[in-house]
């Protein structure tokens, strides 16, 4: 028998890298008092701070260099860490307001608008049962945009933000860990000059926040780095199906707070297009899961 050892490995990692992100909400409601681009500016500080130490430690910081002398691929990362710093901002906004359904709900649709950005920019081709899992999940968020449009454009600010940000990381030539470093790089410097803008106003949290609280600020760094490594870790040693079923347990997760933590309210539009974008991210992992097995597998 084929050792599994690394499969359970793979699944473990995953499993706990996307329980951390479903679990996000409660760390960022913690932060309410700090407004959320001061929080974005502590994410990418206390980020960047852990991946050099971790790059340093792996002895990789050679990679980083190369990959700053490449000035195309330098800018495709520049695109790429903006895409991420929208998605990182809308999400810590939703949270700290009250948006923790319409937060989740973008996560949920991320992976179809991955596969429909695959098929209109890579030329990926999609089966027919694949089409019929986007236009299904289109339906629930047309009923959204007709009675809770209100909260619409953050699920759709999530969903598109992060989906550009995977297909721009589709195509550049970096490994995980090196590019995310190099996205923090280039984050850092906006950062660190809005966190001295507000210092000189005295408006800047963490300079006046008690040690707890600061704390929790620093903590960023790490929960924002380690889910992302063992992800990375998971994808190394899994099935792209097994892995894109563990990306809807974190939206799961994050609707169950928003309902039973946050006491949210679940409108009628919610009721009807939550189970349509579930039937959508149903078929097409169904379809993924189909394609993925061996031939001989297969159903004649």
């Amino acid at each position: 028998m084929p050792d599994q050892s690394p499969l359970r490995r793979g699944l473990g990692a995953a499993l706990i890298a996307c329980v951390i992100w479903g679990l996000l909400p409660l760390y960022f409601r913690a932060l309410h008092g700090v407004p959320a681009p001061e929080v974005v500016a502590n994410r990418i500080v206390w980020s960047l701070i852990l991946l050099l130490a971790i790059l340093a430690w792996r002895r990789s910081l050679p990679e980083l260099w190369a990959v700053l002398r490449q000035p195309r691929l330098l800018l495709t990362l520049v695109a790429s860490a903006l895409f991420i710093g929208v998605n990182w901002l809308v999400y810590i906004w939703a949270v700290q307001h009250g948006h923790v359904l319409a937060g989740s709900l973008g996560y949920f649709l991320n992976p179809l608008i991955s596969v429909m950005l695959g098929a209109l920019v890579l030329g990926e081709r999609l089966g027919r049962l694949q089409w019929l899992a986007v236009a299904v999940a289109g339906c629930g968020v047309a009923l959204l945009g007709l009675q809770a449009f209100d909260a619409l454009w953050i699920s759709l600010a999530l969903a598109f933000s992060f989906g550009f940000y995977g297909l721009i990381r589709k195509m550049a030539p970096v490994g995980p860990l090196v590019g995310l470093t190099v996205e923090t790089l280039v984050l850092g410097p906006i950062a660190l000059g809005f966190m001295a803008y507000w210092q000189a106003r005295g408006q800047l949290a963490f300079t006046v926040a008690p040690p707890s609280l600061m704390a929790l600020l620093v903590a960023a760094g790490p929960l924002t780095t380690i889910p992302l490594m063992l992800y990375a870790f998971a994808a190394q040693r899994l099935r792209l199906s097994t892995l894109c079923l563990t990306q809807y347990i974190g939206p799961t997760l994050q609707l169950g707070l928003g309902l039973l933590v946050f006491h949210e309210p679940l409108t009628p539009a919610h009721s009807v297009a939550f189970p349509l974008i579930w039937a959508g991210l149903a078929l097409y992992s169904w379809s993924a899961w189909q394609q993925s097995r061996p031939a001989t597998q297969r159903p004649a």
